[in-house]
C-alpha cells in the first residue's frame, strides 16, 4: 500500500381450676386432696407455661421480619436510587438539553413519549448556535451551569472528556457501543473501557455525481482513485482559452473544495498515513495526489465557485460531501438529476471516512442517571426510528442510523444509503470540517490547508508537510491527546 497515490477511527392469669365464688367440693373418695391439681392438670400448665414462652419469641421473630422488609424494600431502594443521580418516588426531575441542527419539533415529540412512561422527568430541550458552541458550551459546564445532557462532535472527547459523566454501567451494557454501532463510534466515544457518549446519527463522506453529464459522457461511477481521475479528465470541458466551464471533479484546492480537509485525511488514511504525523512518504503522497488534479490535471482551479455550489449548477460533475450537503444541494437545485456512491478505494484498501456528532450527559449533572436513562431511550432502536420518522417531516430524510441493526433498513436510500454501506470500514481524525469548534479540527485543519496551499505555490511537500507537522504536534499536546 505504501506509495500507492504517487502512482495513481438490594400477674400471672388466675389458673381455670380455681372459682373466685365457690370454694372446691371436698371427696373423700378422690385420690387428690383439695386444691391440688391431678396430674392431668399439671400436663396443661406445662403446655400454657411453653406457650407464655413462644408467644413473645415469635413476637420478637415478627418484629425483625417486618424490619428486615423495610429496610430490604423501602431504605435500600431510596439510598441506591439516591446514589444513582435519581430521587425519590413522588420527586420531580428536571434536565436540560442542548441540541444542535434539530428544531424543537423533532425533538419534543421524543421527549413526550418518554415522558409518558417517566413522568416524573421533566426535559427542556433548546436549540443552540453552532457559533462559538464548543466555547459556551465548555464554559458553563466549568462554571456548573451547563445543561445535563448536551449534543457534540466525535473528536471533542479530547476537550470536552474532564466536563462528561461517564455512563453507568447498567446503561453502558444496554448502549453496547462495541456490538450495537460501527467501529469508530466505540474507537472515539469509548476511553479506558468507559463510555462517554452516544451518538444519534453517522455520517461519512460519499462521492456525488451529475447523472445528466454521466451519461452524455458514457461513464459509470468510479470505483477506485485511478478510474475516478481518468474519469474527471474525461469530463472536464475548457473554452478556447483553456478556461474550465465544467470541472470534471472538485478537487485540489483548499479555498473552493468544501470538505477538503475530510477528503485529505481520507486519502491520508487510505494511504496508511498518520494524520497525527503527517511526514514521510506516505503523507507526501497523499498529498501530492490530493493536488495533482490542479497542478497536473488541471480538472479544477481556485477560480471556480465553491464546490457545492458548483455541483448544484452543473459546473463540476463529482463532488465529495456528507449526507446533509444533499439538502443544500435540493434547495438550489431541486431538478438536479445525480447520485451518489461510496468513497472510491486504493488497491487493496477499504476505507472511508466518518463524521459524527453525540450526545453526552454533564459530569456536574445533579440528575446524571436519570439523564443516561434518558439518552438509552434516545438511542434505542424505537427511538431512533421516532427521530428519524420526525426529522423526515421537515427535510427529504433524517440523520442516517448509527446502528448496525438498522442499517437495512436505509441501506437502500438513494441518498443516505451510501453513506451508510461505509458504516463498517470508516475511520476518523481531527481534520473534520464545519464542527466549528475553534480548536482541534479548525486549528488542525489550518495547518494542513496551509501545506496544500505551500504546495499548489511550488514549495517541496516534504517542506510543506513538515511545517504542518510541527503545528499539529503542538495541537495535539494543549488537548493532551497524540
Amino acid at each position: 500500500m505504501t506509495q500507492v497515490f504517487e502512482q495513481n477511527q438490594q400477674t400471672t392469669p388466675t389458673p381455670p381450676w380455681i372459682s373466685s365464688n365457690q370454694p372446691p367440693t371436698v371427696n373423700s373418695s378422690s385420690a387428690n386432696p383439695p386444691n391440688v391439681p391431678s396430674q392431668p392438670i399439671e400436663s396443661t400448665q406445662v403446655k400454657e407455661s411453653i406457650f407464655k414462652k413462644i408467644i413473645p419469641l415469635a413476637g420478637v421473630l415478627i418484629l425483625i421480619l417486618i424490619i428486615y422488609l423495610i429496610i430490604s424494600k423501602v431504605i435500600l431502594p431510596i439510598t441506591k436510587k439516591a446514589k444513582q443521580g435519581a430521587l425519590p418516588a413522588g420527586k420531580k426531575i428536571s434536565l436540560t438539553y442542548w441540541g444542535l441542527w434539530e428544531p424543537e419539533n423533532v425533538i419534543n415529540p421524543l421527549i413526550a413519549d418518554y415522558q409518558k412512561t417517566h413522568p416524573e422527568v421533566i426535559i427542556t430541550y433548546s436549540l443552540q448556535s453552532y457559533k462559538d458552541y464548543r466555547e459556551r458550551l465548555q464554559s458553563a459546564l466549568a462554571r456548573g451551569e451547563g445543561p445535563d445532557i448536551f449534543r457534540f462532535h466525535h473528536t471533542w472527547i479530547p476537550m470536552l472528556k474532564k466536563d462528561l459523566a461517564v455512563a453507568p454501567n447498567d446503561i453502558a451494557q444496554v448502549i453496547n457501543l462495541s456490538s450495537n454501532y460501527y467501529p469508530v463510534a466505540g474507537e472515539y466515544l469509548k476511553v479506558a473501557g468507559q463510555t462517554f457518549a452516544v451518538p444519534l446519527e453517522f455520517d461519512s463522506i460519499a462521492l456525488f455525481y451529475n447523472q445528466k453529464i454521466f451519461k452524455a459522457g458514457g461513464k459509470i461511477p468510479p470505483t477506485t482513485w485511478e478510474e475516478l481521475r481518468k474519469t474527471a479528465l474525461d469530463l472536464t470541458v475548457k473554452d478556447a482559452g483553456g478556461n474550465i466551464q465544467v470541472a470534471g471533479v472538485a478537487l485540489g484546492t483548499t479555498n473552493n473544495v468544501d470538505h477538503f480537509s475530510d477528503i485529505l485525511g481520507l486519502m491520508m488514511l487510505q494511504n496508511s498515513a498518520d494524520l497525527t504525523k503527517p511526514t514521510g512518504s506516505l503523507a507526501e503522497d497523499a498529498l501530492k495526489f490530493y493536488t495533482l488534479f490542479v497542478t497536473t490535471d488541471r480538472v479544477w482551479d481556485k477560480s471556480l465557485p465553491a464546490s457545492t455550489y458548483a455541483f448544484a449548477t452543473e459546473k463540476v460533475a463529482m463532488y465529495f460531501g456528507p449526507s446533509w450537503k444533499v439538502h443544500d444541494i435540493k434547495q438550489l437545485n431541486p431538478n438536479l438529476d445525480f447520485k451518489i456512491v461510496p468513497v472510491p478505494q486504493l488497491p487493496e484498501t477499504k476505507v472511508a471516512w466518518a463524521t459524527f456528532w453525540a450526545e453526552g450527559v454533564a459530569g456536574k449533572s445533579k440528575n446524571t442517571k436519570a439523564a443516561w436513562e434518558f439518552l438509552a431511550y434516545l438511542s434505542s432502536k424505537e427511538g431512533l426510528s421516532k427521530f428519524y420518522t420526525n426529522a423526515s417531516q421537515v427535510r427529504s430524510f433524517g440523520e442516517p442510523y448509527p446502528r448496525i441493526d438498522m442499517a437495512s433498513e436505509i441501506e437502500n436510500d438513494p441518498f443516505v444509503g451510501s453513506f451508510i454501506k461505509q458504516g463498517s470500514y470508516a475511520k476518523s481524525g481531527s481534520l473534520c470540517s464545519n464542527t466549528f469548534d475553534n480548536g482541534i479540527n479548525d486549528r488542525m485543519i489550518k495547518y494542513y490547508e496551509d501545506a496544500v496551499n505551500a504546495v499548489l505555490q511550488n514549495q517541496p511537500i516534504a517542506t510543506a508537510l513538515a511545517t504542518a507537522a510541527q503545528g499539529v504536534a503542538q495541537v495535539l499536546s494543549q488537548y493532551g491527546t497524540k
